[in-house]
């Protein structure tokens, strides 16, 4: 029985990869491809089948796991993120090529850790990054973040999803931050209406903190 040339599109839908991905996979020659007259790829059916029940089933998964507090009291917590972390990756059956931490605010984007992972994902040593929460990559953004890896074909898994509702501390501090740094913008670092807005969002989180 013949197979069927399937779009792009269907092709990728059933392989689980991103449309770019597969784009990818056809000009790497992972994947065969029909360029029709009009210069439209086309995906053999018999090519998805053997990539679904044949080699990529049995592919090795390179996990990268990436762990982050925000000071250096937290070290414990580090700790157990990057154990727990390194069970689930063997209860998966990923082989980890890389454990990266930091010790910095979920807002500070030249983070060390956070610099090798791109390299590591830029570079293609990495297929799946693996977190406890959402947040530990970044405090905002985080799908802007996601997409990016995306287009490398690797996938980010935050085992518990959202941010741990026991992290209200350090949200507190980068939300202090994010006012100070705008403060300093807006009347420059030694100006008195710099420290006195600082000093009045400070006292409303201690009030909210009361309060709460």
């Amino acid at each position: 029985m013949n197979k069927r040339l399937l779009p792009p599109r269907e092709a990728s839908k059933r392989l689980g990869i991103h449309y770019v991905t597969l784009k990818r996979w056809i000009y790497s020659g992972k994947i065969r491809a029909v360029r029709t007259p009009s210069g439209r790829w086309m995906i053999p059916e018999g090519e998805v089948e053997r990539i679904i029940g044949g080699e990529e089933e049995a592919k090795e998964v390179r996990a990268v796991i990436y762990a982050r507090v925000s000071s250096p009291d937290q070290k414990r917590d580090l700790e157990r993120q990057i154990e727990y972390l390194t069970q689930y990756c063997t209860a998966k059956g990923y082989r980890v090529v890389g454990v990266l931490s930091d010790v910095a605010s979920g807002l500070k984007t030249s983070r060390r850790g956070l610099m090798e992972l791109l390299d590591h994902v830029v570079n293609r040593r990495v297929d799946v990054v693996v977190v406890t929460y959402r947040d530990r990559l970044t405090r905002f953004g985080f799908e802007y973040l996601e997409y990016f890896f995306n287009q490398y074909g690797v996938r980010v898994e935050a085992v518990y999803g959202e941010e741990a509702r026991d992290a209200r501390q350090e949200l507190v501090e980068d939300l202090l931050a994010i006012v100070m740094s705008f403060a300093g913008k807006l009347y420059g670092l030694r100006s008195r209406r710099r420290k006195k807005l600082i000093q009045g969002f400070k006292k409303l989180l201690g009030e909210v903190e009361e309060d709460g």
